[in-house]
């Protein structure tokens, strides 16, 4: 009987989808993230590798396993994978692309308006020492009609996010290598830019870029100091596009109004210098952390193993 291992609690739907095809199902179970010397011992054997994003699936482990026909990853991103060696091996690596559209975008968006309008920051005041009565100039935030949104990558989430936005009367401008058909700019009344265009026109910056040689480190010291000093970013991509560092800086010395994070550089690590900051919004990386669009990722990458186990090709290759 061909075998999986699954290296993470996932739905039970997946479970189901694979037992019921006739696999084997080894699943980790215990406290934490799974360990390399325990993916190591577990992994021999085995024909079909289910992970998360979470866990590194190095050379090493790929060489640990000489039955290994596919990794499937649980999550839009794959930079936990190598994923060049694995094709060097003829192993597909696939991920869960698509799913995870809406839920990112929804959490993008409230993201931007909690941030804007402080609401974090005034549930904290409330939570201690309250406020002694409304006031005309107490505790204000910025409305976002009128303002500009600039997206840095308009696929799928960035463009759901512009959808989103412009109910709220922002205008959109964005920048990734090539520009949207010009009909998808029109429905989105999104404007193409470059980088440095966006970055200074921005009155929100949101990053919906996927991380690789290009876009590590994309925003930095020089990027931060060309925004408005009034500007808010967000980050629901990946923690290293940014120079959190550099962020750090800019925030505590008011180049930027604020930040929202989602997900982080040295993740699942936080530097404390944001925990210290009211104007910092800091989420434990949930931009798809919804039931629908992880049982929609559990149904991708059993499916997958069990099309592999018949002979087909698996959806989303990345490798």
């Amino acid at each position: 009987m061909t075998s999986v291992l699954v290296t993470a609690p996932i739905p039970q739907s997946a479970l189901d989808i694979l037992t019921q095809a006739g696999l084997d199902v080894a699943s980790y179970s215990g406290d934490g993230l799974i360990t390399k010397e325990d993916l190591l011992q577990r992994i021999v054997g085995k024909d079909y590798l289910i992970t998360p994003l979470s866990t590194q699936v190095d050379c090493d482990v790929i060489d640990a396993d000489p039955n290994l026909k596919l990794i499937a990853n649980y999550g839009a991103g794959f930079n936990n994978i190598d994923a060049d060696y694995a094709r060097s091996k003829g192993i597909p690596v696939t991920n869960t692309p698509k799913v995870s559209t809406t839920s990112t975008a929804e959490v993008t968006t409230g993201l931007i308006i909690t941030l804007a309008h402080r609401m974090v920051e005034g549930d904290r005041l409330m939570r201690t020492k309250g406020f002694a009565g409304w006031s005309p100039l107490f505790f204000l935030g910025h409305e976002l009609a009128g303002k500009t949104l600039g997206i840095v990558g308009m696929g799928q989430i960035g463009q759901a996010v512009a959808k989103r936005m412009a109910a709220f009367d922002m205008k959109v401008v964005y920048t990734q290598r090539h520009p949207l058909p010009a009909a998808t700019e029109a429905s989105l009344n999104a404007t193409y830019a470059t980088l440095a265009e966006v970055i200074e026109k921005s009155d929100v910056l949101t990053l919906h870029c996927p991380l690789n040689d290009h876009t590590h480190h994309l925003l930095g010291a020089a990027e931060f100091a060309a925004m408005k000093n009034s500007a808010y970013l967000i980050n629901a991509a990946r923690g290293p596009v940014i120079d959190e560092a550099a962020l750090l800086d800019a925030l505590k010395s008011g180049q930027l109004a604020g930040a929202a994070l989602d997900v982080y550089e040295a993740e699942p690590n936080v530097d404390d210098g944001f925990k210290a900051l009211d104007n910092v919004i800091l989420t434990p990386h949930v931009g798809n952390a919804t039931v629908e669009a992880r049982d929609a990722m559990a149904a991708i990458v059993a499916n997958n193993a069990v099309e592999v186990d018949q002979g087909a090709d698996p959806l989303y290759i990345v490798n």
